[in-house]
């Protein structure tokens, strides 16, 4: 798989700017939040494997585990139904993720229960910042699909 375009390759571009913009709302959740950084990172790294975007897979996966996660609840982020490992507010942020994720697979897009189940666990602000979380990365992972950015050589802590 030989990758299409470098949004970055030209700095001054119109789209290297916009992809700048999203990087940078990304850090400021990030870096600002009081959502739990082992929450995001989990919700990047769901929402990045159910897009197939390997680059972005690639990322979360290492950040989380350079933050300190354990390699079992990274390898497990993918069958998280099926897993002891994760929270019960862990589980409601990743089935946000899963059905904001996937609004074009479910014809009425996040259901009630999984909302009322995420909000019973995260305030207003947290909640803001997990939508936004889940809309960044789905919109970041799109574009890597689509020029085929390639995953396995980033470096542990370089994005978040």
């Amino acid at each position: 798989m030989t990758v299409r375009l470098n949004l970055f390759g030209s700095p001054t571009a119109t789209a290297a700017k916009a992809a700048g913009h999203f990087g940078l709302a990304s850090k400021t959740i990030l870096a600002e939040s009081t959502l739990p950084a082992a929450t995001q990172k989990l919700v990047l790294l769901r929402a990045s494997q159910i897009n197939g975007d390997g680059y972005a897979t690639d990322v979360w996966s290492k950040n989380a585990a350079h933050a300190g996660e354990t390699a079992t609840r990274v390898n497990l982020v993918a069958a998280w139904r099926e897993s002891a490992v994760f929270t019960d507010a862990e589980r409601a942020a990743l089935e946000l993720t899963e059905q904001g994720t996937r609004i074009a697979d479910a014809a009425g897009g996040v259901t009630d229960e999984t909302w009322a189940n995420a909000a019973g666990h995260y305030d207003e602000d947290q909640l803001s910042d997990l939508v936004m979380l889940i809309a960044l990365i789905n919109a970041t992972n799109r574009m890597s699909v689509v020029v085929r950015q390639r995953g396995g050589d980033y470096q542990p802590g370089h994005l978040g």
